[in-house]
């Protein structure tokens, strides 16, 4: 398939390097120009484009960037996707940290949901519940004992099925997650969320343990204790804090 990726951030990029070593042709973009991101795209095996750029001629768009910046997309960048054209977006919803609040999701709509609105076509959401460390090392391939499970809600079977083959790719084992209404249970705060959940059956579980409500209130708690970490910061102590808030 050819991949258009637009974020070249530790996700985006990550997946770059996931997706073309599993024979995909990227192409890959950020705000700043393709000229800023030449040597990661080298590196990576693909090719850097301007973001206008990665949505033409594509089978899927990734869209990794900070929630901040979704509106500040070129406006109109997705009205002439051909229809099988997938979206998939892997952001996550961090006010006073990186982002500006937003009403809606703090009103509770999914910031999936959000998405999709401002982008004004359908998305599925993925690859927004594992951290960069562990995207990057902790892939297997199929089959493997052990090996790392990752949501993808979408509201569209087609493009769902798709996506967990990309998550396959990727070396994770891709579990339908619902809707795009349900994907609140894998936001920052949940049991699903950045704890690498092994095998489907423990990450369906975890989703299922999700309480909508109380997950701000832990996604707050978890940055607070990760900015206590100082010289331990490391992936592990993420994950510890991370899991702890739902021992």
């Amino acid at each position: 398939m050819k991949i258009g990726i637009i974020g070249a951030g530790n996700i985006g990029a990550t997946l770059a390097r996931k997706f073309s070593a599993a024979g995909h042709q990227v192409v890959l973009a950020n705000s700043r120009g393709p000229d800023s991101i030449r040597e990661i795209a080298k590196e990576a095996g693909v090719t850097a484009v301007a973001v206008a750029d990665a949505v033409k001629g594509v089978d899927v768009v990734v869209v990794s960037i900070p929630e901040k910046a979704i509106p500040q997309l070129p406006k109109g960048l997705f009205a002439g996707l051909a229809k099988h054209v997938v979206i998939v977006d892997t952001g996550n919803y961090y006010p006073g940290m990186r982002d500006d609040p937003v009403a809606a999701i703090e009103g509770g709509m999914p910031e999936s949901q959000w998405v999709a609105e401002q982008l004004g076509y359908p998305v599925v959401k993925a690859f927004n519940c594992i951290l960069a460390h562990s995207l990057a090392t902790k892939g297997q391939p199929a089959g493997t004992p052990g090996r790392i499970a990752l949501p993808v809600a979408g509201d569209q079977a087609d493009a769902k099925k798709l996506v967990i083959g990309l998550v396959d790719d990727a070396g994770f084992d891709g579990v339908d997650a619902g809707a795009l209404s349900e994907s609140w249970r894998q936001q920052p705060g949940t049991p699903a969320y950045c704890t690498d959940i092994e095998g489907s059956v423990a990450l369906k579980d975890a989703l299922a343990r999700a309480v909508k409500d109380k997950a701000p209130g832990l996604r707050d708690l978890a940055l607070q204790r990760v900015g206590q970490l100082g010289s331990a910061f490391s992936n592990e102590a993420m994950l510890s804090i991370n899991r702890s808030l739902h021992a």
